[in-house]
């Protein structure tokens, strides 16, 4: 499959450690070529572009491209990447549950699954290339849902986090986190990602607040409240353990 002319190109995070590719290397990948339709990648290529925390460290910030396989209405298998070129590269994965299936999960397990609501309904989520009907109606599949998130590379030189900006994977793999109030996510974090792919993040709002209807409260919500301050709820983003009258998010 060609290149998407709708899509604007989101240059990797770093370059790797390591020399040029051998001739090893390149014999390597033209016999790959001939196995590509029966790899497992195969079918990976629902594109949407967000923001990741590691969970517990606010200052762990990081632009992450998903490419996803649908398994089936309540399953999304996604492989991460720090650009959408060749070059980027491979930080890490993402299981994405249906609220139905998180229901399922016991309670010492929900902690490791962060919530999607803010994503979708604060417009940060965003699927380049699909025109605005199809990016709507994927947005609303994915109201309530839930992900679970690994990064092994932080290649990002934002923020201030533990490991920001490597060159090689080190050390463990990292439990990320989703935003879940505006002034979270660093605003300049935002605007790079938004100026260099030609992204309407406030466009991207007001066209899914017409299913807002849809969405209930989440377990993680609040789970990292106290690590920001001076943040704003956004409507549809509710913690489940949130007291009725709009405590700890929007209503």
């Amino acid at each position: 499959m060609g290149p998407n002319p709708r899509i604007k190109d989101r240059m990797t995070g770093a370059t790797p450690a390591g020399r040029d590719k051998g001739a090893w290397l390149a014999a390597l990948e033209q016999g790959s070529n001939l196995l590509q339709s029966a790899t497992p990648l195969k079918g990976f290529d629902v594109y949407v572009v967000g923001f990741h925390c590691a969970k517990g460290e606010p200052d762990s910030q990081m632009e992450a491209h998903h490419y996803c396989r649908v398994v089936n209405d309540d399953l999304l298998q996604c492989v991460l990447f720090d650009g959408n070129t060749g070059e980027a590269n491979l930080i890490g994965i993402e299981y994405i549950v249906s609220e139905r299936l998180f229901d399922t999960l016991p309670e010492e397990e929900r902690a490791y699954w962060h919530p999607h609501n803010f994503e979708v309904f604060s417009g940060q989520l965003a699927a380049p290339g699909l025109p605005r009907s199809a990016e709507t109606a994927l947005m609303k599949q994915l109201v309530n849902s839930y992900g679970k998130t690994w990064h092994t590379w932080h290649t990002s030189g934002h923020g201030h986090g533990h490991g920001a900006g490597m060159d090689l994977p080190y050390g463990d793999p990292r439990l990320m986190w989703s935003f879940n109030r505006e002034g979270e996510c660093d605003e300049d974090l935002k605007r790079d990602r938004d100026r260099a792919m030609g992204l309407d993040t406030e466009a991207n709002r007001a066209a899914r607040q017409s299913f807002l209807d849809l969405a209930r409260p989440q377990w993680g919500v609040d789970a990292m409240k106290d690590d920001f301050s001076g943040t704003t709820p956004v409507p549809g983003v509710r913690d489940v353990h949130a007291a009725p009258d709009g405590g700890g998010a929007a209503s």
